[in-house]
């Protein structure tokens, strides 16, 4: 049986999409699956377009998700190139077999006319064919045109008139068919020999024998023509698998970068834009730069999600193992993954799913493992000084078992910046303050607590939890009149982490420099 070989083939632009990501999953997934071969190839034949920089978020993107590729950019392997940008001599190579065959041929008419025999076409409204006007061209005038570097463009000649309509099993769609007799000659290669996607594309599956090509609905279009290249440069046909595309929530559209800020009036994706609008300041990101939204791959590693989570939400976004399992390891997900489970609908991205998926993965994070995660977001933010000592590790360490389940993503430890700045930056919620601090006998048996809680030993949370219920009842006041100014003064905020975990973790002697700097607030 021949060894499944499955691609990505991406066009290096921007930022890796999301989207994109999913195809790309299921394409290594079914190589996975079937003890395949998964080509990453780079498809820059517009160099108008492409941007070199732009390569390596892709590459990135690929490694963070851990989807490693067994030929392909800074791998190698027995077909290089990978990029097609180097693959000129091949492409020239299969475009003089189609000409010499006579299965393609120059077109010189310039683009003015074209563009007038399409307004013709759709002023008697009729489907648009291209006049073939150079084929009664005789050899001599073909050289003769060449000689005098005329501008020109290859095409394809197309079955017209032969009533031929393609049918073609798709592994997800089903059958698809198109009445090809009815399309024009669609252009091949320009002038100077470059090649459009759809010719570079079947050259480069049949050459680096490509099994199966998965790739997202948006290119079903591409097919018949692809196919009719295929057929007249006799390759084999590889199997096809075109995935329904992402949408946003609640939309039959398909998620596109274009409406990255459109999707901020989302109700479901708002949250996600809130979140980064305040958490990437802090690592000196730009919210609004390219990239930076969750149409990106990048943004959900720069905002803290784990790989494991991701992987398992695009997994299980248009795809399922028996309809009812959410949670799969990457192992399970491999050793179960089918094309037939493919969903033939658009799968909307779930906000609320990818953080039940989330919060999943982090719990299963050992404490260290959490530690070492979060480190990187404090040490850009400014809250702990590289190198990180181990001291400061078990401060954080501290921090997040305090925080236990508030902890969703890596940057959520950012929310807790009172346990990381210094005692005279810490801000205070101004609300809060106001209701638990500033009105009238809050700062007195503020005082009054203040003197007691420096005499506890140990300072830890049971003996200062036991310390204030004494307080309280032996000055007749109410718990909840004490306990949240003190949050306050200690934190500045108005919630968070246990109480007294927080007293604990903050130690007296920061405890009580904050309630003075409090007090003095209150004036």
């Amino acid at each position: 049986m021949t060894k499944v070989r499955t691609r990505f083939a991406p066009s290096p632009t921007g930022y890796m999409h999301i989207g994109g990501m999913r195809s790309a999953l299921f394409a290594w997934l079914w190589a996975r699956h079937n003890g395949g071969e998964f080509v990453l190839r780079i498809d820059d034949t517009d160099q108008q377009r492409n941007v070199a920089e732009a390569l390596q978020p892709i590459l990135d993107a690929f490694r963070w998700l851990g989807l490693d590729w067994d030929e392909g950019p800074e791998v190698g392997g027995p077909y290089e190139p990978y990029f097609q940008s180097q693959r000129g001599a091949i492409y020239a190579e299969a475009l003089r077999r189609l000409l010499e065959e006579g299965k393609a041929f120059r077109d010189f008419d310039p683009p003015e006319v074209t563009q007038s025999d399409r307004e013709a076409a759709e002023n008697e409204k009729r489907n648009y064919l291209n006049v073939r006007r150079s084929l009664e061209l005789s050899d001599d005038e073909v050289a003769t045109k060449l000689a005098a570097d005329e501008p020109h463009v290859v095409r394809l000649l197309m079955p017209r008139g032969e009533g031929r309509v393609l049918k073609i099993n798709d592994a997800i769609l089903g059958d698809v068919e198109w009445n090809v007799s009815e399309m024009p000659d669609p252009v091949l290669a320009r002038k100077d020999g470059s090649p459009l996607y759809n010719f570079a594309s079947v050259v480069d599956d049949a050459a680096m024998e490509m099994t199966h090509v998965i790739r997202a609905q948006e290119h079903l279009s591409n097919l018949p023509v692809q196919h009719l290249i295929r057929e007249s440069l006799g390759y084999d046909t590889p199997v096809y698998a075109h995935i329904p595309f992402v949408t946003a929530p609640g939309s039959s559209k398909k998620l596109s970068k274009r409406d990255a800020n459109k999707l901020r009036k989302n109700p479901a994706m708002k949250p996600m834009f809130d979140a980064a609008d305040v958490t990437f300041p802090l690592l000196g990101l730009d919210a609004d730069g390219d990239g930076m939204h969750p149409v990106a791959v990048a943004w959900y590693e720069a905002m803290g999600y784990l790989p494991e989570a991701v992987f398992n939400f695009l997994a299980r976004l248009g795809w399922s193992l028996d309809g009812e399992t959410e949670i799969m390891s990457r192992e399970t997900v491999v050793e179960n993954f089918t094309l037939d489970r493919v969903v033939k609908a658009p799968a909307a991205i779930d906000p609320d799913k990818l953080k039940s998926f989330q919060q999943h993965w982090t719990g299963e994070l050992s404490l260290e493992a959490k530690t070492e995660g979060v480190l990187p977001f404090l040490t850009k933010a400014g809250y702990v000084a590289e190198p990180v000592t181990d001291e400061t590790r078990e401060h954080v360490a501290r921090v997040l078992k305090a925080m236990n389940d508030r902890l969703v993503v890596f940057s959520d430890v950012l929310k807790f910046d009172e346990f990381f700045v210094a005692d005279d930056r810490m801000e205070y919620e101004e609300k809060a303050f106001r209701k638990r601090v500033a009105k009238e006998g809050a700062a007195d048996r503020l005082r009054a607590f203040r003197d007691s809680l420096a005499t506890v030993e140990p300072f830890d949370a049971l003996t200062t939890e036991e310390a204030m219920k004494s307080w309280c009842e032996s000055n007749d006041v109410k718990l909840g009149d004490v306990i949240h100014a003190v949050r306050v003064a200690t934190t500045g905020k108005g919630q968070g982490v246990g109480m007294f975990d927080a007293l604990a973790i903050l130690g007296r002697d920061r405890c009580l420099a904050r309630i003075d700097r409090t007090l003095d607030r209150v004036g």
